[in-house]
């Protein structure tokens, strides 16, 4: 199969599945049989488009044209490869927990909630393979559009005032800013195409230059830059593998992506570090993971601490960026990865205690790891790469963004790593000791065991392959080389 039907493939896909999933929809083990093979298939086409983009060669898919300067067109880069590998293999991991997660929860509506699943990822292919921002502001509004049935699946009163904060804050933001941004763009400079080095080579006013890198990066609201982070904290109403879509498999990863591939293939770091001061973005940054992190401290609730733990965590990849340095930047590629199955694993965990207790919050955790040892266990791995101790790979991003930010001396930054890290730890290992080192206050004889086997697992899958990754980061690292190499 030829790389642009490699492309095509691994867009029709997902919805080819959705297909699947709805002529399914009145026998469950069809219906998730059939959300499975599909999964599976998106891994291959996507995998299969590994090696060209190892050796330098990055297919291309003309869709069709909108107008003479409007193009739907596709363009498989290294940044756009990382993002897409983590989302397609999520997707399967997300869908095995999901048919333990919903069965044993009794959801109603589990077709629907299968069919934007599938809708929700090929949008997130979209964005990864977009060759200009045109295309990329297509699909994330798709993106938008089709988790906002996911986090509103309960059909509750708050359920749904809740959603209404999510879609209202990411509509707003992309439409407001991101839109005008990328006008303002072609206005510019007569190009909104990825291009290496940038398509500012011809305009260079630092203050036109730094006001449009703001409205970009607030204009991407999925990246939850405080303040316009309050949207994710209100989607924490979803089932728990919405969350995991959420945080670790497409959203917010979509948010962070758009900034990174924005800042190198728009502005590009040569041209940022010549023009403006981008101090301003490591500040803003900065004060994201600091005041985030103190809110999780302070949370009880065991996923709005999860949550903002994200907003935290992804504010690194801004900052490293930021840094506009080589080994800042492999960094934050290399976060990406680190952070989505960390993660992942995080919010697999919470829904897994979810499923068998019932209980939400972080005082209500003593003792659960001597029923839940291997969900536990799993927490604790996961927890560990949130603040970055080896052997995870949340430890070899972080040692990136700091040796960055050493070799610049930029003392900020390294002063905002060092401080969040030990605020992951004040909010992580806690749970973790109670877990294992406090006794269950457990009223009366009732005894817990582990979830149903595919919730287990999966969060284990993910915890054993965040370890994998400290010891065999190779793949990502060669992408995120390869990205700096044509850029920097």
């Amino acid at each position: 199969m030829n790389s642009q039907l490699l492309i095509s493939a691994s867009l029709l896909l997902p919805i080819l599945g959705i297909l699947f999933i709805s002529l399914a929809r009145k026998n469950a083990n069809l219906r998730e049989i059939s959300t499975l093979i599909v999964s599976m298939a998106l891994i291959y086409v996507v995998y299969s488009l590994l090696p060209d983009v190892l050796n330098g060669i990055y297919p291309e898919l003309y869709l069709f044209d909108v107008t003479s300067n409007l193009v739907i067109h596709f363009q498989v880069e290294p940044l756009g490869m990382v993002f897409a590998c983590v989302a397609s293999f999520l997707w399967l991991i997300n869908s095995i927990y999901s048919i333990g997660y919903m069965r044993a929860n009794k959801y109603k509506n589990q077709t629907r909630f299968y069919i934007y699943f599938a809708l929700a990822i090929a949008s997130t292919i979209g964005i990864a393979f977009s060759a200009n921002l045109f295309t990329l502001f297509i699909f994330y509004e798709f993106l938008t559009l089709s988790t906002y049935p996911l986090v509103t699946h309960k059909e509750t009163e708050e359920v749904k005032r809740s959603g209404r904060v999510y879609l209202g804050i990411l509509l707003a933001t992309s439409i407001c800013l991101f839109l005008p941004a990328i006008i303002w763009t072609y206005q510019l400079t007569g190009s909104i195409h990825f291009t290496p080095g940038g398509v500012f080579d011809k305009y260079e006013d630092p203050v036109i230059i730094l006001c449009l890198l703001l409205i970009f990066v607030y204009g991407i609201g999925k990246a939850a830059l405080m303040p316009v982070h309050r949207w994710l904290p209100s989607a924490m109403v979803a089932p728990t593998p919405v969350s995991a879509l959420l945080h670790a498999v497409a959203v917010v990863k979509a948010g962070v992506f758009s900034v990174v591939k924005i800042i190198i293939y728009i502005f590009s770091p040569s041209l940022l570090s010549n023009t403006i001061d981008v101090n301003v973005l490591l500040y803003l940054s900065g004060a994201t993971i600091l005041v985030a992190s103190i809110i999780a401290l302070r949370s009880d609730n065991l996923k709005r601490r999860l949550a903002y733990s994200t907003i935290s965590q992804l504010s690194y990849v801004i900052l490293a960026t930021a840094l506009l340095v080589p080994i800042s930047i492999m960094g934050a590629v290399l976060h990406i990865v680190a952070h989505a199955f960390g993660k992942i694993t995080l919010f697999f965990a919470a829904g897994a205690i979810y499923t068998t207790t019932k209980k939400t919050k972080v005082s209500q955790l003593n003792g659960i790891g001597k029923s839940m040892p291997w969900t536990m266990l799993a927490f604790a791995i996961g927890s560990l790469s949130m603040i970055g101790i080896p052997p995870t790979a949340g430890f070899l991003s972080k040692w990136f963004i700091l040796q960055g930010a050493l070799d610049i001396e930029a003392w900020f930054a390294v002063s905002i790593i060092v401080i969040s890290t030990l605020l992951n730890a004040a909010y992580f290992l806690p749970i973790v000791y109670v877990a294992f080192f406090r006794n269950s206050e457990i009223q009366g004889d009732r005894v817990y065991h582990e979830a149903p086997f595919p919730i287990v697992f999966t969060v284990f899958s993910t915890a054993c392959i965040t370890i994998i990754l400290f010891f065999f980061p190779d793949i990502p690292l060669q992408l995120a080389k390869s990205l700096i190499g044509e850029n920097i």
